[in-house]
């Protein structure tokens, strides 16, 4: 007997001895790093999740966030003496060593801390040394970390099911709620789901699935009860409330339709301000990224553009409709705010550029507000060696077709293609129009007399009126006649941004897609919304929304008054007809709609004659559908603004040899008197347009 009492006192020693040596020599290890991977989340503009990205989707919070009875229902389901136990349950332990003593699986028997250890610093396994492992590290961790910490990274770690990893995924992938908004009830079905989440992430549609999610979110709720965090009259109004069912679970959506572009936009856009945020560290995840997109707007700029294109392609039976792109985007003249894009049908879709930020589609005739509002500001040169006169949109040009263009010396200027050596500038048509005012010449989309006046102002004041309008140097194109009328490629984002200075009286908002970037909860800094800048004088700006609202009045744009409403715009349309462009804002809105063609096995700009079964597609048909429709919509419940008055500039200075106005009958004509814009009636010199139309090798933009 006393052999056999010393072999047990022998054994426990030893025993206790080698538990004792374990637990003086177990570390604390690292923790396992999927544990520290987060995703990133971006938010619509009204603070509902746009899209998360990343390897894990995790968020992490301070335990300061989550609500103290959604605390309470954890507790009360896992661990009710988790604030007074040392981080182990002796109980639970001996349940779970005789379970396997007597043959069955491995048991848990966890407290929250043998939880958060498991999660955080070892592995799923369910094996004896591993279990051994987890009960030192918890007893050292409960030792060395508070119990706020402990539960903060219990909450962080905790696997929802719904691919969710932390509370504040679970919060949005269950009920589209930051952590923050949670109630009781919906907490007491969270902690629910941890129990078993393969089989409550179902609880939306799996009627079998829901029945046992309300039964242990029913339990979890009396645990309440009993562990004193809720009252018997609380617990029976959540009762009478119901069961809090999940939110209905789109399993495998990603990046699909527009987020692809939207969060490719926010993701350069927060890269480009601030140099700490890099694909590597945005791999990591963490980042909480408040985003400028309206969902409502950019919803409805894709019905928009799938309802033209049911009505108007064709591509089962036309074979040109297929490869048909549009890009479109929409932006809030007063702030630069970027409130929908249309990038193409989606990554889901194979179609990974993005329509709406794309180089590389010219932007025809909707350059030629930026040559007029170049012209207004700085005058031009209309007779070599002297000083830039003042112009107007009352000024008048040679409009004709096939004209000869001459730069600020005097000089032609020259065209190798042509076989004179000379360029001959073309329109659309042959039309002989003579001398017209720059107003008209918008409104019906004439290209000779802006060619000619882009020479007069000067390529220099041009581009740099563009730059400061928001165009970025390397979307325009080289000196040359087509410059002037669209021969750069500038994105609709910055076309959209550019008339909406216009739309702004000349304040220039620089697009922006990024509100607030955090990290980890730490706000950083570099997000300030840009503050609007003078980019035009305000006469300026004013004049130029008088002339294009003329354009939608009685012009190429008179499709876009189905709106309904004031509004100003410009069609434009390429040589070749390689694209077709609408931009058009009111005072509250700038949108921009372009139309191109592209094959995806040939990335070169097609021809988009025959597509919709036109001819001729200009921007005042296909384009400027898309974007009345889109407005309409945009625009339900604001007022029908009005654009600010123009100031009067006055008549201006004609081109030199533009005729005067006819004298009476009782005055002698007399000739020439050599100054621009002053010449009579029966000195004007006859139009030089050849009788046959030249090749056109520049645009011919409508």
């Amino acid at each position: 007997m006393r052999q056999l009492l010393g072999l047990f006192l022998l054994f426990v020693g030893g025993t206790a001895a080698a538990v004792g040596y374990a637990y003086a020599t177990v570390t604390i290890p690292d923790p396992n790093p999927t544990t520290l991977l987060q995703n990133n989340v971006y938010y619509w503009s009204d603070g509902t999740v746009l899209a998360t990205d990343g390897s894990v989707n995790r968020q992490n919070v301070s335990l300061a966030q989550v609500p103290a009875d959604v605390q309470g229902d954890f507790i009360a389901a896992e661990n009710a003496s988790f604030y007074t136990d040392p981080g182990v349950d002796p109980k639970g332990i001996l349940r779970a060593v005789v379970h396997m003593a007597e043959g069955g699986s491995v048991q848990s028997g966890s407290t929250i801390t043998q939880q958060f250890v498991k999660n955080t610093y070892l592995d799923q396994s369910q094996t004896v040394s591993r279990k051994f492992k987890e009960l030192l590290i918890s007893t050292k961790i409960g030792a060395a970390m508070s119990k706020e910490q402990i539960l903060q990274g219990y909450l962080n770690t905790c696997f929802f099911g719904r691919q969710a990893n932390g509370i504040q995924a679970a919060a949005h992938m269950y009920y589209n709620l930051p952590v923050e908004k949670l109630d009781v009830s919906q907490g007491a079905f969270l902690a629910a789901a941890v129990n078993e989440p393969s089989l409550f992430q179902y609880a939306d549609s799996d009627p079998a699935a829901r029945t046992q999610a309300e039964a242990r979110w029913s339990w979890v709720l009396d645990r309440m009860v009993k562990t004193s965090r809720l009252t018997p009259g609380q617990r029976a109004r959540y009762a009478a409330a119901g069961f809090p069912a999940p939110a209905k679970w789109t399993r495998g959506s990603g990046l699909t339709g527009e987020t692809g572009y939207l969060v490719q936009l926010a993701r350069s856009y927060a890269e480009a301000h601030d140099p700490t945020i890099t694909d590597s560290s945005l791999s990591r995840g963490g980042y909480q990224i408040q985003t400028t997109f309206d969902r409502t707007k950019t919803a409805a700029l894709a019905r928009a553009v799938a309802a033209v294109r049911k009505q108007r392609l064709d591509p089962a039976h036309r074979s040109v409709d297929r490869d048909v792109q549009v890009g479109a985007a929409s932006v809030d003249p007063a702030t630069g705010r970027i409130l929908a894009v249309y990038g193409g049908p989606g990554f889901d879709h194979a179609h990974y550029s993005d329509n709406a930020d794309t180089s590389g589609v010219p932007v025809g005739s909707t350059f030629k507000p930026i040559v007029l509002a170049a012209a207004l500001q700085h005058g031009a040169v209309l007779q070599p060696g002297t000083s830039p006169e003042p112009i107007t949109p009352a000024s008048k040009f040679n409009g004709d077709d096939g004209i000869r263009i001459k730069d600020q010396q005097g000089t032609y200027v020259a065209d190798p293609k042509d076989p004179t050596g000379l360029l001959h500038q073309h329109n659309d048509t042959s039309q002989r129009w003579g001398y017209l005012t720059l107003r008209k010449a918008m409104e019906d989309s004439v290209n000779t007399p802006y060619v000619q006046l882009g020479e007069d102002v000067g390529y220099g004041n041009v581009a740099r009126t563009a730059h400061t309008l928001g165009l970025r140097p390397d979307s325009l194109a080289a000196p040359s006649a087509g410059f002037y009328i669209g021969t750069s490629t500038p994105s609709a984002i910055r076309m959209a941004s550019v008339y909406g200075t216009f739309a702004a009286s000349g304040m220039q908002a620089a697009p922006y897609s990024v509100t607030k970037v955090t990290h980890n909860d730490s706000a950083l800094t570099a997000f300030t919304a840009p503050a609007p800048v003078r980019a035009l004088p305000t006469a300026v700006a004013d004049n130029v929304t008088d002339v294009l609202r003329g354009v939608i009045a009685r012009g190429t744009g008179t499709k876009a008054q189905a709106l309904g409403r004031t509004a100003a715009g410009k069609t434009g349309t390429t040589d070749d007809y390689r694209s077709a462009w609408f931009i058009g804002y009111t005072p509250q809105l700038a949108t921009s709609v372009v139309l191109f063609r592209e094959d995806s096995n040939h990335p070169q700009l097609q021809s988009l004659v025959g597509v919709g079964g036109l001819q001729k597609v200009f921007g005042g048909d296909i384009p400027t559908a898309i974007w009345t429709q889109y407005m309409r919509a945009a625009l339900t419940g604001l007022p029908d603004a009005p654009f600010s008055a123009p100031t009067s500039l006055g008549d201006g200075t004609d081109e030199f040899g533009a005729p005067s106005p006819s004298p009476s009958p009782s005055t002698a004509p007399t000739k020439h008197d050599g100054k621009p814009g002053k010449n009579t009636a029966t000195a004007a010199p006859t139009p030089g347009a050849p009788t046959t139309r030249a090749k056109c090798n520049h645009h011919k933009c409508r």
